[in-house]
């Protein structure tokens, strides 16, 4: 996004200040008002004011009672000290009157109502000290806003440098484009909101035991754990002894029984949120399959997971992105610049290397100024010292790690880890030392590193000493590890490049912190008095709370515990707060962190072009050389193929000679003949290697070519004449321009065609011209400097002219030299491209073979004559056909099969004793070896140069039947768990892999994420670094003191023992309370010290686990808990601030890498910002379709004014909100037997008649034809069609179907709204094209859940039931398999599967003979499954759609001024191609065009008065596009695209060269049609005049002699002879007149006629005076004589053409200089 804003950066701006205006007049009687210590005062007075209201809380005042006096206090002196200000202000400023009274400035009124607060908090303060208010009382609210008093601490900050009205637009474009995604986010919550209410209504039906009886529901009478039922048979069935109730019958209020649900639409609303933050969605859809048939459980939240929580909230993402690339744009200057990574104390000169080279070293510019000897300054800067510190601090943090809990009998104080640890500070401490003495103490503190490097050896030394030891001074002992990264200089350069410009990260990190302060304080006062609700008792809770809400863990439970103790009436008042805070820090604040490190992640603009360059360099670098194994073959020594001529009569025998060598001997007069002719008739026929060289060929290369061959000199001549002209054309278009030919235009603005086709002649005429001979005496000084930029422009343009074709030649010679040393190996060695060396090269089995692999459907062939490709109506469904070839298709059909077939299997249905399973396997495996059989003899194994197993595609599909063949051949009866067999048949699960081989799209995706592997490890490893620094000081603080006895009554370790009774948690959703005298179900468990179940700091490699569950923000919470529990509420910071670094940082990081090396796989990351709003257009442009909207009738009033009216804005607004309001009418379920559905049915069927009516004035005002056109109309008729169907039979049947088809009749009309709103359309495209380019993504993770489904069924199939492990989740089969891991892909609840799979004996049964049955599960196994699982899918692949939803963003939704194109540009051209398209085909003839053009207006117009090259330009381009034929709407609008750009800024290297190519030929095409039409019109006013009567002629001639004395004496006028006048008038007919023209015009590259050899002189025309005037600077006229022999010689035919040429082509025509201007 940054690449597309840059181009909009402000130059020296003025300030613009949005902060506050604390400096007065100088002329205030109130002095201390202007003092900068009284505004630092009062802004530390604002940080003050937010802690006393943190610590105003009652609990707060319960555990400390002398807070309230404190608070009391502070708010007093506050109350003062701002009362005073604003007094102060309103005294100086005036309160109302004035331009600056306090009443009109924003900033004061601010101050004021803070100030009111204050005193309003005071007073109530006071009335509770004195118990006339409660402290629990609702009063406490009216704290709330004093909360807000934080921002003057940060306001100073508010002053850009930027004008005020740039600021105003880019806040007012970011909040347009915020609240537009928030619309289009509420339209599909809206939207599964009404779904969800008429498919699921309420989750009430709950399995209670048969003597429940009504008003008594109690836990004891629920299910354990409580489960949902279906009362009807469609879901779950009560087991016995219990039965299927609605608990709200039984007498259960809403607070009870929870507020998620789907039973009105408010609620579903909430629901469907919920579920899209992907917390706790799991659930409600577990609820859901009980209640209600699997299916659509299943279609409902599985759709609502990938729509709403992948697309449609990932869009925030974008628009954040979007709007902060513009922002940190703009604010260029407060941010600050990137700037290299040499430290401060150095700098960068040029210093002369070894092979005469020039480099850029760092020198130190501070020469140690330290009192050590010299030989101690070189020994601390040399390598060896460094390296020898790095490895003792890569030492010492093994050491660390390798740390651990030693059991409670282990009582040594001074064990060998703290001796290890003293040594290593006192060695680190004397490393300080002497670098201080060697640079100095200024010397060695200017350096950041030394002053990190400083601080450590501080806190290691207070570290050591014992009552210091394992405390948070250990922090600084395992920070030593951020010393390693300077072992790699990537890893060190890609770690500044995200943190070294800290002021953007740091500001968002202070951000974020006031943030959760703030809202924390509201939350605070908001909640601290509500009874029943611990959360927000105090401030630190009230934090934890807010920041769990953050993170997304747990978030639910915060926000269901607020609105049950809260209570019905302020529930919905509640939520929404929650959801506003949550939808902003997940979705806003979250996204600006991606935007920061994608910001630090962008190249600046100047480094994109040299690296474009440089990256095509390598790239044809690497093309040069063979593979090594090909070049193996090179070891081996020559035997060539060699050949006996036998029919040759001699005496003497004839030695053999190399096969290649004759054919080349045969062949070659051969080719070079052919060449020849096909060149001659037009260039763009030629298929030889001319066609490739540029437009201006080399002379030498012409007469190497025509010595070389045995062609006639007639062609010769041709060829050279053809050159010349050539030269010529461009000459006098350059001579034209810069002699100003176009000067003297009417000063109309040029549209942008007109504008980049004028820099396109400049540029060439600077190409092609002299810039000595541009200045001349007799200019001005003005003249003088457009002269230097002129040549200033041109020597660049022939600079990067020079780079391009230095990149092409290149690329051409690499792939020569490829060829040639692959044609050398074919020659020299027999075995070389053999298969499996024994089918020989040309053997009719490998033609065979070769055939039948590379088969593929083409439907969509060319014309051979005109090579035109024919559109078809069905061409997408052929272009997928022919994706891949046909022996791929079966093997695509044949492997889906197989995976078809093993879904089937499970531990209890296993292949090896299921017959009709392994039917499947024989057919693949039969299949497969047929498939590879045929390959190896086409293409061969691996010694080949397209081998079948040269990639790693083609070595996994050898892996892959490898294993397959051995399994079938093997198929063994038992399976012990752990052993081999169980191996191979998780590595059969690897099947589907084969679908990425097959399918080149996959093969795409794979290669995309390879080539991102260098930044994701670099990632992988700042990471690692984090959970390592954090582990060890995890061990070395909570090592054996998280185990705690399991009775929560017991402290002691040696009390830890006996049983005692502990409860069940039976609901998550119900919220009963006990009755006096009951117990919650439970049951009588044995006492354990031990560990929590999932987590302990006992070593680091059990801490290192627990925190990459924590960095996965699953499970933090608990660990947080039992750390604050077991351990101390201040050890509660360690996890919070590694929750803050990994989420805020690390998952952001990873988001930001994905998307920068999907842009960068793309091409897009070294793209320039022209470059990028190119391919922005190229993209806006495929999906551009032509309007389907008919014109205005005008034959008919009545149709006209029924046009108007459903045209018109208000129409199709009120058709709008009555498809809303139609909607609304499904916010409770359509029940048959609820009496509200029949009214609400009822109004629906007035609605529906009403969009009847609709449909029938637009059929009247476009006819059915034109109704007929649009997609959007044919939907609209086809829901109204089916509306009045539904209309029929709901009056006739009235039951459950009916009502099911009505509410799906509202739902397909809700779509509607979408294309009614110019907004929500674009983002829906947005989402609809991400869909479909991520489509092969998508692919590819359900291929991947496809395999890891099959190996978890063959590992955990038969694990026990566990926490998470239920009837619900679990690996019994595919199937169920897929369902779980599509639950991991979202995050919920990952690491407690994990566990509940790594459970051992003896908590399990084993079984040593057959892994079916154990119900054991696999610890190692588990832990890399698991963990591999969630890195690939959660953190890269779902990465990748969020990097394609920002780039579709960004194409749809550029501002106007970002856009090439704009939106208004491409809509005024439907307009006009709708106009000119009558039959809505899509296709118009070429001849049309020229018509379309001409209706052009605005930035697409084509002024014929100054464009009409330009013009003739475009018309012929569309000509020969398709060879005359029809062009289609976007052949034109890719034609004007290219046209309105500057190509050489906003086309790459590739795209620019055949581009230039193009336009240089249609340019000569274009001016030799030009100069054939002018002569055809001068020969037809020659041919007028000779048939005129000879009395005319005979006047002219007298006129002509009697004139004659007025020529000066060196003017000479030509007369054409009697005889060619004769021969005229005799046979005056057009073809001999078009005949001779051609003539002419022969040797050109455009002559499709031929070449007639025998062709007579044209006759000499007569001219008038002045009918031919030279161009200024001549003095005389020389006579004019046409002659032409193309037999003549090689030099008078080439002079004489070229003379002739320049004397017609630089004179200026009276009669036709329209016709001039053309050429």
């Amino acid at each position: 996004m940054l690449k597309r804003k840059q181009s909009s950066r402000v130059e020296a701006p003025p300030m613009t200040d949005f902060g506050p205006d604390e400096t007065l007049t100088d002329s205030a009687d109130i002095l201390w008002i202007n003092k900068a210590w009284v505004h630092s005062l009062l802004r530390a007075c604002a940080i003050i004011s937010v802690i006393s209201v943190c610590m105003n809380t009652p609990k707060t005042f319960e555990h400390y009672p002398p807070l309230q006096y404190v608070t009391f206090t502070l708010d007093t002196l506050l109350m003062f000290l701002y009362t005073a200000e604003m007094i102060a202000k309103m005294h100086i400023r005036g309160i109302v009157k004035g331009d600056n009274s306090y009443m009109k400035d924003r900033w004061c009124m601010f101050d004021g109502f803070m100030v009111i607060f204050l005193w309003v908090s005071l007073v109530l303060q006071v009335f509770e000290i004195a118990k006339v208010v409660d402290q629990m009382s609702p009063w406490r609210m009216l704290r709330i806003p004093r909360a807000l008093i934080m921002i003057r601490a940060f306001r100073i900050y508010f002053r850009f440098e930027l004008p005020r009205s740039r600021i105003n637009n880019i806040l007012k474009r970011s909040g347009e484009q915020i609240w537009s995604v928030s619309i289009f986010l509420l339209f599909f919550l809206l939207l599964y909101g009404i779904l969800g209410v008429q498919m699921f209504g309420t989750f009430n039906y709950h399995c209670v035991t048969n003597d429940t009886q009504n008003g008594t529901v109690s836990w004891n009478n629920l299910a354990i754990p409580d489960t949902h039922c279906s009362p009807d048979g469609e879901g779950y069935q009560c087991p016995m002894g219990f039965k299927c109730v609605d608990l709200k019958d039984l007498g259960l209020s809403r607070q009870e029984l929870g507020y998620s649900g789907f039973n009105e639409l408010g609620s579903s609303i909430f629901t469907v949120y919920e579920a899209a933050s992907q917390e706790g969605w799991v659930f409600l859809m577990y609820r859901a399959i009980d209640s209600f048939p699997r299916w659509r459980s299943y279609f409902y939240f599985i759709t609502l997971i990938f729509f709403l929580a992948w697309l449609v909230k990932n869009v925030f993402i974008a628009v954040i992105i979007e709007t902060f690339a513009e922002i940190r744009v703009q604010f260029q200057q407060m941010w600050g610049s990137r700037s290299s990574t040499t430290s401060t104390a150095t700098t960068q000169m040029f210093h002369e290397d070894s092979a005469g080279g020039w480099q850029l070293v760092a020198v130190d510019v501070n020469k140690p100024h330290g009192r050590a000897p010299a030989c101690l300054q070189q020994l601390i800067r040399s390598s060896v010292f460094h390296m020898f510190i790095l490895s003792m601090v890569a030492v010492d943090v093994i050491v660390a790690a390798s740390n651990y809990y030693k059991g409670e009998n282990y009582t040594r104080v001074y064990d060998e880890f703290y001796l290890a640890e003293v040594a290593f500070t006192v060695l680190f401490d004397l490393e300080a030392l002497l670098k201080i003495w060697c640079l100095g103490f200024g010397g060695y503190i200017s350096s950041s590193l030394h002053k990190f490097e400083s601080l450590l050896v501080v806190g290691t030394t207070l570290h050591i000493y014992p009552d210091l030891y394992h405390s948070q001074f250990t922090y600084f002992q395992v920070l030593r590890v951020v010393r390693l990264i300077k072992i790699s200089p990537a890893l060190e350069d890609f770690v500044y490049k995200i943190f070294g410009p800290g002021k953007k990260l740091g500001s968002l990190v202070v951000f974020t912190a006031s943030l959760l302060i703030v809202m924390s304080a509201i939350s605070l006062q908001m909640f601290c008095f509500v009874e029943e609700l611990d959360r927000f008792t105090t401030f630190p809770r009230a934090f934890m709370s807010m920041f769990q809400i953050l993170t997304q863990e747990g978030w639910i439970d915060v926000m269901d515990q607020t609105l049950v103790a809260v209570g019905d009436m302020w529930a919905p008042v509640v939520a929404i707060y929650f959801i506003l805070y949550h939808l902003f820090a997940t979705l806003i604040l979250l996204s600006l962190f991606v935007a920061v490190i994608l910001d630090n992640l962008e190249l600046d603009e100047d480094l994109k072009k040299l690296k474009q360059l440089k990256q095509s360099e390598a790239n044809a670098d690497t093309k040069e050389k063979l593979p090594l194994r090909l070049r193996i073959f090179e070891k081996f020594p020559n035997r060539p193929q060699m050949v006996k001529i036998s029919k040759l009569p001699s005496d003497f025998s004839v030695p053999r000679i190399r096969e290649s060598f004759m054919k080349q001997f045969i062949d070659r007069q051969q080719q070079d003949t052919s060449c020849l002719f096909r060149r001659l008739p037009s260039a763009s026929s030629s298929s030889c290697d001319h066609s490739k060289r540029p437009a201006i060929e080399d002379s030498r290369y012409i007469d190497q070519k025509l010595r070389r061959s045995t062609f006639s000199i007639r062609a010769r001549n041709l060829l050279e004449k053809e050159t010349t002209i050539n030269k010529i054309l461009r000459a006098c278009t350059r001579q034209r321009m810069l002699s100003g030919s176009f000067e003297g235009q009417p000063a109309k603005e040029r549209s942008i065609l007109g504008v980049q086709h004028h820099i396109r002649q400049e540029r060439r005429s600077l190409r092609h011209g002299s810039t000595s001979q541009r200045i001349t005496r007799g200019k001005s000084l003005e003249t003088l400097t457009q002269d230097h930029s002129s040549t200033v422009r041109y020597r660049n343009s022939q600079r990067e002219d020079s780079d391009i074709k230095m990149i092409q030649e290149k690329k051409e010679q690499a792939e020569m030299k490829r060829k040639v040393q692959e044609e050398e190996l074919r020659e020299n060695h027999p075995y070389f491209d053999k298969p499996l060396f024994i089918v020989g090269r040309e053997h009719r089995f490998r033609n065979f073979c070769r055939t039948i692999v590379r088969a593929r459907f083409n439907v969509m062939k060319p014309d051979p004559i005109t090579g035109a490709v024919k559109h078809t109506k069905y061409h997408q469904l052929y272009d997928l056909l022919g994706l891949v070839t046909y022996l791929d298709w079966v093997m695509i059909v044949v492997t889906i099969c197989s995976c078809i077939s093993m879904m089937f299997e499970s531990p209890f249905t296993r292949v090896m004793h299921v017959p009709t399973l392994q039917i499947g396997e024989y057919v693949f495996v039969i299949f497969m070896s047929i498939e590879l059989n045929l390959k190896i003899m086409a293409d061969g194994l691996f010694f080949t140069p397209p081998p079948s197993s040269g990639t790693f595609g083609g070595v996994m599909d050898i892996f892959i039947y490898l294993v397959s063949l051995i399994f079938l051949c093997w198929l063994p009866n038992n399976v012990p768990p752990e052993s081999g067999a169980q191996l191979l048949m998780m590595l059969r699960s690897l099947r589907p892999l084969r679908i990425f081989k097959l399918v080149p799209q996959m093969r795409k995706v794979v290669r995309e994420l390879l080539k991102g592997f260098k930044e994701i490890f670099l990632v992988s490893i700042l990471l690692l670094t984090l959970m390592l620094v954090f582990a060890s000081f995890g061990v070395q603080l909570f090592a054996g003191k998280l185990a705690k006895c399991n009775d929560p009554t017991i402290e002691r370790r040696e009390d830890c023992h006996g049983i005692f009774r502990i409860n069940v948690s039976v609901s998550k959703n119900l919220n009963l309370k006990l009755k006096e005298g009951e117990k919650k179900p439970g049951f009588w468990v044995p006492r354990v010290w031990a560990n929590p179940r999932n987590f302990n700091f006992d070593n680091v490699g059990n801490a290192m686990l627990a925190l990459f569950e924590v960095l996965s923000l699953k499970g933090w919470v608990e660990v947080r808990d039992v750390i604050i529990h077991r351990v101390g509420p201040i050890h509660g910071i360690y996890i919070h601030v590694f929750v803050f670094l990994g989420c805020m940082i690390g998952l952001t990081l990873f988001v930001g890498v994905v998307i920068a090396n999907f842009n960068e796989n793309k091409g897009t990351a070294l793209l320039t910002v022209d470059q990028r709003r190119w391919e922005d257009l190229k993209s806006r442009l495929k999906i551009a379709q032509p309007l389907h909207l008919p014109p205005r009738p005008e034959n008919g009033v009545f149709r006209a004014k029924m046009y108007d009216i459903t045209q018109h804005p208000f129409f199709k607004r009120g058709i709008a909100v009555l498809v809303l309001a139609q909607s609304l009418l499904l916010s409770v379920k359509w029940d048959v037997d609820d009496p509200v559905t029949f009214p609400l049915a009822t109004m629906s069927v007035v609605f529906t008649l009403i969009f009847v009516l609709e449909v029938t004035m637009k059929l009247i005002a476009m006819s059915p034809a034109g109704y007929w056109q649009s997609r959007r109309n044919r939907y609209d008729l086809l829901v109204t069609s089916l509306g009045v169907v539904w209309i029929v039979l709901h009056f006739s049947l009235r039951n459950e179907y009916t009502y099911m088809m009505g509410a799906c009749v509202i739902v397909l009309r809700f779509f509607t709204i979408c294309g009614k709103h110019v907004t929500l359309k674009m983002l829906l495209l947005t989402v609809v094209v991400s869909m479909y380019k991520s489509f092969f993504i998508i692919v590819g993770m359900f291929l991947l859940l496809l395999c890891y489904a099959f190996a978890g069924v063959v590992l955990f199939g038969t694990v026990k039931y566990g926490e998470n492990i239920n009837r619900h989740a679990n690996f019994s089969t595919a199937g169920k398999a897929i369902t779980v891991l599509f639950r991991i892909v979202t995050g919920e609840d990952w690491n407690k599967i994990m566990h509940d799979c790594m459970v051992t004996a003896p908590f399990c049964t084993p079984d040593k003979q057959r892994y079916w049955e154990t119900d054991c599960g696999n610890y190692a196994g588990a832990l890399i499954y698991f963990c591999s699982f969630y890195v690939i899918i959660a953190y890269i692949m779902l990465n990748l759609l969020v990097a394609i939803i920002v780039e579709n963003f960004s194409l749809f939704y550029s501002t106007e001024e970002d856009q090439l194109l704009s939106y208004n540009d491409l809509r005024h051209f439907q307009i006009i191609w709708n106009m000119v398209d009558d039959k809505r085909e899509g296709l118009i003839t070429t001849s049309r065009v020229k018509f379309l053009l001409r209706l052009l207006r605005g930035r697409l117009e084509v002024d014929l008065d100054k464009d009409k090259l330009l013009f003739k330009h475009m018309c012929y381009e569309m000509e020969r596009l398709h060879n005359g034929g029809d062009v289609t709407f976007h052949d034109v609008l890719s034609m004007l695209s290219y046209r309105s750009v500057d190509i050489r800024k906003s086309l790459q290297v590739e795209e620019l060269l055949a581009r230039e190519q193009l336009e240089y030929t249609i340019e000569e095409e274009v001016a030799k049609q030009t100069i054939r039409m002018w002569l055809k019109k001068c020969l037809k006013r020659m041919r007028t005049k000779q048939q005129q009567s000879c009395s005319i002629i005979d006047s002219l001639r007298d006129g002509q002699q009697h004139l004659r004395p007025f020529f000066p004496p060196s003017i000479e006028t030509t007369l054409p002879s009697e005889e060619v006048n004769t021969n005229n008038q005799d046979n005056p007919s057009q073809p001999e007149q078009n005949s001779g023209l051609q003539q002419l015009l022969s040797p050109t590259l455009s002559d499709r006629n031929g070449f007639c050899h025998d062709s007579s002189e044209l006759s000499r025309p007569q001219r008038k005076l002045g009918q031919w005037r030279l161009s200024a600077g001549r003095s005389s006229m020389r006579s004019m004589t046409l002659k032409m022999n193309p037999v003549s010689d090689q030099a008078s035919s080439g002079s004489e053409v070229k003379k002739w040429w320049t004397r017609q082509l630089t004179v200026e025509s009276d009669e036709s200089g329209d016709d001039l201007t053309d050429i």
